[in-house]
């Protein structure tokens, strides 16, 4: 487990567009409710805001463009280049498969594929900010949390959301000292969010908070306002620690060295 002050980076990321820069492009998961594409919308603002760049932002379901979409116009406009973040906090199939599958298909623009968001310090402060935030509005301090993550059941899909909750503890302990921290998932692996909420209520546990290890609204933040927890935060993909991350992505993906990389067949 890292140390806390190992947590805390103040940096702003430096990823100063040109004429020659790649192109930057989110590929996000998608969703059914409305929120979820105000809320990209506001991280698409603040990565602009602090970077001087606008990504564009492709998704894999639901909502349109779809990847593809996007990488095809940046092709037909004679785009050269396009650095390609997932925005997404774990490894599973999407990122292990769905998005190199799209970035494979025949086109003349050079793509650079990046790592995803999973097991990032970043994260796990974005993470600490909203449940201050939930704390904030329910008035007092959690005395447990539940760190809500998606769920995958790929091998090492649920590894950034592990790490999630170890730089949690660390963040915790070092401003209250230690409380428990329990990881749960929405679907495909176990303990589920209510499972863990119960648990620990059944320990005599009362103040007991999400925390929402997920990017934007969507059918499983509408499931954790449902279940019996005293605070819900909110999700993360709109915090600044996220924008920074994005654009720490991009620019490591856009030294000379890895622009000769290129996703093929």
């Amino acid at each position: 487990m890292a140390p806390a002050a190992a947590l805390v980076d103040v940096s702003r990321p430096t990823a100063t567009p040109d004429d020659h820069s790649p192109a930057l492009v989110l590929a996000v998961h998608g969703s059914a409710v409305a929120e979820a594409g105000a809320t990209i919308g506001r991280l698409v603002e603040a990565v602009e805001a602090l970077g001087g760049m606008r990504p564009l932002v492709g998704h894999m379901d639901h909502q349109e463009p779809s990847l593809a979409e996007v990488l095809d116009e940046l092709d037909r406009a004679g785009q050269r280049r396009a650095v390609v973040v997932p925005l997404l906090l774990g490894d599973g199939f999407h990122r292990t498969v769905d998005i190199p599958g799209v970035l494979s298909a025949p086109r003349a623009l050079e793509t650079v594929l990046t790592d995803g968001l999973s097991g990032e310090s970043d994260v796990a402060l974005a993470l600490y900010g909203r449940l201050r935030e939930a704390e904030s509005r329910a008035g007092a301090r959690a005395d447990a949390v539940v760190v809500a993550a998606a769920g995958s059941s790929r091998e090492g899909g649920n590894d950034g959301a592990r790490t999630a909750v170890s730089q949690l503890c660390v963040l915790l302990d070092a401003e209250r000292g230690p409380i428990p921290v329990l990881p749960a998932y929405c679907s495909s692996s176990e303990p589920t969010v209510p499972d863990a909420v119960a648990r620990l209520r059944a320990a005599g546990y009362r103040r007991i908070a999400v925390a929402t290890h997920l990017l934007a609204p969507g059918r499983f933040t509408h499931a954790l306002a449902r279940t019996d927890a005293w605070t819900v935060a909110e999700p993360l993909a709109d915090h600044p620690r996220i924008a920074r991350l994005v654009l720490r992505r991009y620019a490591a993906a856009s030294r000379p060295a890895v622009r000769r990389l290129k996703v093929s067949a």
